[in-house]
């Protein structure tokens, strides 16, 4: 994944985080600790400190949310969809991980067209 989609995505998913709410109730400092480690680039940080609080607090699509967004910038393209569901199921109406899932689809169809394209110039 390219810096520019890194970066739209984590802004994507930040902004999310802030206006669902993700910090009441959950261990700030986990959140905290992975907003800091994602910014610089520590997805690996991240996911553990998001897998934390996803343990914590089950029922935050914020949480999955954003630990669906770290999976994608590692390329964990199963766990990613799988945290994505998770996170629309607990919240079908989140514009924002409606946003972030949308995004996703469209980056791996063009991972897909673009895997289609080199397979047919090798022919």
């Amino acid at each position: 994944m390219n810096k520019k989609t890194a970066a739209y995505l984590l802004a994507l998913f930040l902004i999310g985080l802030i206006s669902t709410g993700c910090r009441s109730g959950l261990k700030t400092n986990q959140i905290e600790f992975g907003i800091m480690a994602a910014q610089k680039g520590l997805w690996n940080e991240a996911i553990f400190r998001w897998e934390k609080v996803v343990q914590s607090n089950p029922n935050s699509a914020s949480a999955h949310n954003n630990l669906a967004v770290a999976y994608e910038n590692r390329g964990l393209w199963e766990e990613a969809k799988k945290e994505y569901e998770i996170a629309l199921k607990l919240s079908p109406k989140n514009t924002y991980i409606q946003s972030n899932y949308e995004n996703f689809k469209k980056y791996l169809e063009g991972q897909e067209d673009k895997e289609q394209t080199k397979k047919n110039e090798k022919k």
